[in-house]
Parts: structure tokens; C-alpha cells; sequence
């Protein structure tokens, strides 16, 4: 499997902090069926002020380790960019580490704030959009409007955005309201991949198999597949 959205770098966002943490947390990814992944640290302006050129050292650094550590993780890296006017100027300055391509498009990782949609966030979208750029919206199924309103997501759907869900939202690690949004959004037909979402050892583990196996349960085994596998892949394949 390949996990397109996970923290793995230590002491650059609310990830792990110590390295032997980091390397735990590879470890596990290998045991849990990952074999490659893209690390996304948060780009959040004012508490996790990471670029391009601040991300890379860490990337570096831990491929290394890996090495070190005998770990067969085949790593790369983008961000977790949260929306906000920074992406402009990140955008011009050549600072936006994107997740890969998908059909002819460069791929960011976008995340709304939990708790609400900015207004606005639509004219970001097109703007995005129209500099070749494809957003992939982060964890939906967590934002508190899109809980309280699903239809609230579909203007996004409608404009192509892709969509990432927590493969742990879909076995409840979320609580019941992620849950059964995120078994909503996968039975619209509108969740491009499944991701681990891994912070740490203790609640958010690199696990992807739980959810899969969910998404085989509502949709078939192709379909779930295709979701760990062979579009992460086609999104991704250029990091590794």
C-alpha cells in the first residue's frame, strides 16, 4: 500500500518529536502493508511555518535513517498545506512541495480548518485550478461544516477536487459522526484514496488495511485497491 498523507518527520510539526519515535512509526508503516510513502508535514502559517526549502533537510535526514535502520519504507515528501492567502505567495516563490500529478495536473495536499470553510475557499479552488493546479482536500469526513452538512463538500466534488479520506475514520477511530460521513462520501463515489494520517504511536498509527478492508466490504476489492494502491501510485510515483 501507499500512503499519500502521514507525519512521520520528527520535530517539525505535531508529529513525532524524537527521531526513535519517527523510525518506530516507519517500522510500523512497514508491518501494516506500507511500502512507500509520501510524508507530509503541515504547512500551517504562524504555527508550522514549513516550505520547499525547510521540509527537504528533514526528508533527507530520514531517508537516511531509514538506511541506517535497515527500514524498507521508500519514502518521499510534499506537505499538508492548510488554505489560506499564503498559498499565493508560496505558489510564487516556488515553495509549495506538491504530492505528484494526476492527469496532467500538479497535486496539493489542502486542508480546510477543522472546524469550518473559509469563505472564499471556492475562488482559492479555481485560482488553484487555473495555475494547473489540483487540490486534494484532506480528511473531509473531519471537518465539523462538512459533518453538520455534507452537501457542503459537493461544490468541491464538482470542481474536480480529489479527495482523501483517513482510512481510520472508516473503522470509527474518529468517533461515529466520521464515521458514517466518511461511509457517505465513499457510497457518492467521491474518495480518490485512503490515507494513514500518522502522527504518533499512541492514536494515530500508519494504518491503511482497517479502512481498506471497510472500503471492500461497501465497494469491491478493485475498488478498495484502486484507493491504496494503483491511484496513489499514479499520483505519487515521480517521488520515488
Amino acid at each position: 500500500m501507499i500512503d499519500l498523507h502521514c507525519h512521520l518527520f520528527p520535530g517539525i510539526d505535531d508529529g513525532p518529536r524524537e527521531l526513535s519515535d519517527s523510525i518506530e512509526l516507519a517500522r510500523l508503516s512497514v508491518e501494516n502493508g506500507i511500502t512507500h510513502a509520501v510524508v507530509t508535514p503541515h504547512i500551517t502559517p504562524g504555527r508550522y511555518d514549513n516550505d520547499l526549502f525547510s521540509i527537504s533537510p528533514a526528508y533527507q535526514a530520514f531517508k537516511q535513517a531509514l538506511i541506517e535502520y535497515e527500514i524498507k519504507l521508500s519514502i518521499g515528501m510534499a506537505a499538508e498545506v492548510r488554505l489560506g492567502p499564503e498559498i499565493f505567495t508560496l505558489f510564487e516563490e516556488e515553495r509549495l512541495p506538491f504530492l505528484g500529478e494526476f492527469e496532467g495536473k500538479k497535486v496539493l495536499l489542502l486542508e480546510f480548518p477543522h472546524d469550518h470553510i473559509p469563505p472564499g475557499s471556492d475562488k482559492m479552488v479555481k485560482w488553484l485550478f487555473e495555475h494547473n493546479i489540483i487540490p486534494m482536500i484532506a480528511h473531509p469526513e473531519r471537518n465539523r461544516d462538512i459533518l453538520r452538512k455534507i452537501v457542503k463538500l459537493q461544490p468541491f466534488v464538482e470542481a474536480g477536487c480529489l479527495l482523501q479520506i483517513t482510512a481510520s475514520s472508516l473503522v470509527g477511530n474518529f468517533g461515529p459522526q466520521s464515521e458514517q460521513c466518511a461511509k457517505t462520501i465513499l457510497e457518492k463515489g467521491w474518495v480518490t484514496i485512503l490515507a494513514s494520517d500518522a502522527h504518533n504511536l499512541h492514536k494515530r498509527l500508519p494504518e491503511i488495511e482497517p479502512g481498506r478492508a471497510v472500503v471492500e466490504e461497501m465497494l469491491g476489492k478493485d475498488a478498495s485497491w484502486k484507493m491504496v494502491k494503483d491511484i496513489p501510485w499514479e499520483i505519487a510515483s515521480n517521488h520515488f
